[in-house]
């Protein structure tokens, strides 16, 4: 029995084939960088011969040392910040694309689950009743509130085996988008998921979702409580990216608007 924790006699540390593909890349720069130094050397040593002005080439040698200085500063700190933020703002509207996704597919279908069992409901959906008129304000001064707002859900009015039935029939579906590696970059969003995710887990290991004692029924109201206050704020923020670059998908979202009673798709 081997009590050794190293490679095995015909084991091998590291990936050889990577190994001699990294040295290959190296020598090469190496290469290269010796072959442009020759080259500005040579040149150097031709303007030197054609005008025998060695003051000359050093006051201009040393003026653009100097402003290689400069020159990193302008591409470090302002090109590369100018790239972050169009990279970041590209991976921004992927991510909003994915959340768009979640809410078509499960977020706004559970939003209208889980508020029939929040006795609170009645009292935050006139603030929840977003129209047209919202402006960015609005939109942080409701966030801002739901954030803290704390939701009753009544463990007594839930409907268990609705719930798991829903939710089991988006299991793949949330597997794929916790799959999604862009969402490291969405900490919040990423939190929603994992919670929604957690109910699913937790209601599939039910067998019999009606007949749970009241302890069990109470654990799992803590878990739809926690996910249902994600589920709003991460809803909110959604509306606003909508109302601000896709007004055609923000008009279809206030017509199937989860808080409000009087929602419909078909205008009248």
């Amino acid at each position: 029995m081997r009590t050794d924790i190293g490679p095995s006699p015909g084991e091998k540390e590291g990936d050889p084939n990577s190994q001699k593909i990294m040295k290959r890349i190296l020598s090469w720069q190496v290469i290269l960088g010796l072959i442009l130094m020759a080259l500005s050397a040579m040149v150097y040593y031709v303007h030197y011969l054609v005008f025998r002005d060695a003051r000359h080439i050093f006051i201009y040698l040393i003026g653009d040392i100097a402003f290689v200085f400069i020159e990193v500063m302008l591409v470090t700190l302002v090109l590369h910040s100018l790239l972050a933020y169009r990279e970041k703002k590209a991976l921004l509207k992927k991510l909003n694309m994915v959340i768009g996704a979640f809410f078509s597919e499960v977020g706004t279908d559970l939003i209208r689950t889980i508020s029939k069992f929040d006795s609170d409901t009645p009292n935050i959906a006139k603030q929840l009743v977003i129209t047209s008129e919202w402006s960015d304000g609005d939109f942080r001064k409701t966030h801002k509130a739901i954030l803290s707002h704390t939701p009753s859900i009544d463990h007594k009015k839930m409907n268990i085996s609705f719930l798991k039935e829903f939710l089991s029939k988006k299991k793949d579906f949330l597997l794929a988008l916790l799959g999604n590696p862009n969402l490291l970059e969405h900490e919040s969003f990423t939190n929603l998921l994992w919670a929604v995710f957690h109910i699913t887990e937790e209601l599939c290991h039910r067998k019999n979702p009606d007949e749970l004692a009241e302890i069990d029924r109470q654990h799992l109201a803590g878990d739809v409580k926690r996910a249902y206050n994600l589920l709003i704020s991460e809803w909110i923020m959604y509306m606003n990216y909508l109302k601000a670059d896709y007004p055609y998908l923000f008009s279809l979202a206030m017509r199937t608007n989860p808080f409000d009673i009087n929602a419909s798709a078909e205008l009248k």
